[in-house]
């Protein structure tokens, strides 16, 4: 019995320890994008605040990679699942020699890193362009149409595994079938393969949109001068974060949250339309209309945009008054704390006696430093010898120079 309650226990805080570790990102995310901070942070809070969604919106290099990263993951999307439905159509068609070999060719671009990718598409269209002699200005050296194919060079390889695992379920008989009644095979194509297929269409769509919108390794390199998304916001997480990435966080979030609950809503719809067929969906035309997925998509984002604007409305600005006013109050109190702090100091510290000059010299150095200091003392100096007896003649030579001392004697 206490073991079962101590394993019960040990699985309870194992589960609890994953949820938060899974979890406690977001969730920390979610309340620093509402705090007016201008650091994401929690604690300590200060005022609740949506102006950090209108920054984010405010960021041009942001939006303008958003829209860049729009666009070509639709065109990665319309690129990449005709190629890779192609790839896994041609494998399922070859003999198992030639599928392994055509197999290991098609995989191959998923093993290299992106950034090889990246560089030797970069490399290689640069050599097609001096090869034709397009210049600078010509699409082999647009980011966009680099970074387009650079993406699709490995993405398509990601739609055809989700091909290839849907055709393994197919039954080949049923084209054959519709080859020996007449129909030619764009017909049986569009009709039975098809058919069979949309929901890895589907699949390989949503999942090509989204491995082209989080590329960064390959597309660092393609995009050249410009930018997406994704680059856009690995920069401004170089240069210094803010609380504008935790709502974009918000709003990743909340679309996820829909389209999770529009697509549990469409799965049961289907689930009850498999099982019963249409009488075993709700009998009451309204019960029918509420639970449709359209309905709830249409309220989840109703609601989404509700708060939004009441978000909007919300005004922070007496809140960041108060906070700096007590930030104020603070500095300043410190300040005069510090100041009286060194004044008591200087008050304990004893007074340093100043050293006393000898005599009359008022220097503190004892006259160290005087010009007379190093004279030798009156009574040492010698008193100066008597001047030798003039001579008539006054110079020094011997008035060897004198006028008169060339002339002759009388």
């Amino acid at each position: 019995m206490n073991r079962a309650i101590g394993g019960g226990l040990f699985s309870l805080g194992y589960a609890l320890l994953f949820f938060l570790f899974l979890f406690g990102p977001l969730i920390i995310m979610v309340i620093t994008a509402f705090n007016s901070s201008a650091f994401p942070r929690i604690v300590p809070w200060e005022c609740f605040t949506t102006d950090w969604f209108g920054v984010l919106f405010a960021n041009q290099r942001l939006m303008t990679g958003l829209w860049a990263s729009l666009w070509i993951g639709f065109a990665v999307v319309a690129l990449s699942v005709p190629l890779g439905l192609a790839g896994a159509l041609a494998l399922s068609d070859l003999g198992p020699k030639a599928r392994a070999a055509l197999y290991g060719t098609l995989i191959t671009p998923i093993l290299i890193p992106g950034v090889v990718i990246g560089i030797s598409t970069i490399v290689f269209w640069g050599a097609v362009a001096r090869g034709v002699g397009a210049g600078y200005d010509s699409p082999f050296f647009n980011g966009i149409f680099l970074t387009l194919l650079g993406q699709v060079s490995f993405i398509a390889s990601y739609t055809m595994l989700i091909f290839i695992s849907r055709l393994q379920r197919f039954d080949p008989l049923l084209t054959e079938a519709a080859l020996d009644l007449g129909a030619t095979p764009g017909q049986a194509f569009r009709r039975i393969l098809l058919p069979f297929m949309k929901p890895a269409i589907g699949s390989a769509a949503f999942i090509a949109f989204l491995a082209s919108f989080e590329n960064y390794n390959t597309t660092v390199f393609t995009i050249l001068s410009g930018n997406t998304f994704t680059t856009a916001l690995a920069s401004k997480v170089r240069l210094g974060t803010d609380p504008s990435l935790s709502a974009l966080a918000v709003i990743i979030i909340a679309l996820t949250l829909i389209g999770a609950m529009v697509r549990e809503a469409h799965a049961r719809r289907g689930e009850r339309l498999r099982r019963s067929g249409p009488s075993g969906l709700y009998a009451s035309p309204l019960t029918r209309t509420l639970v449709h997925p359209a309905t709830i998509f249409v309220a989840l984002a109703g609601f989404a945009a509700f708060l939004a604007w009441q978000g909007s409305r919300h005004d922070a600005s007496v809140c960041r008054a108060n906070i700096l006013r007590e930030k104020q109050e603070m500095q300043e109190r410190l300040l005069r704390e510090q100041q009286e702090r060194m004044h008591r100091l200087q008050q304990q510290a004893p007074a340093a006696a100043a050293p006393q000059a000898p005599g009359n010299n008022p220097s503190p150095f004892g006259g160290a430093f005087n010009p007379n200091t190093l004279a030798p003392p009156a009574s040492t100096i010698p008193a100066p010898a008597a001047p030798p007896p003039a001579s008539a003649n006054p110079s020094p030579f011997g008035g060897a120079f004198a006028p008169g001392s060339l002339a002759p004697k009388q």
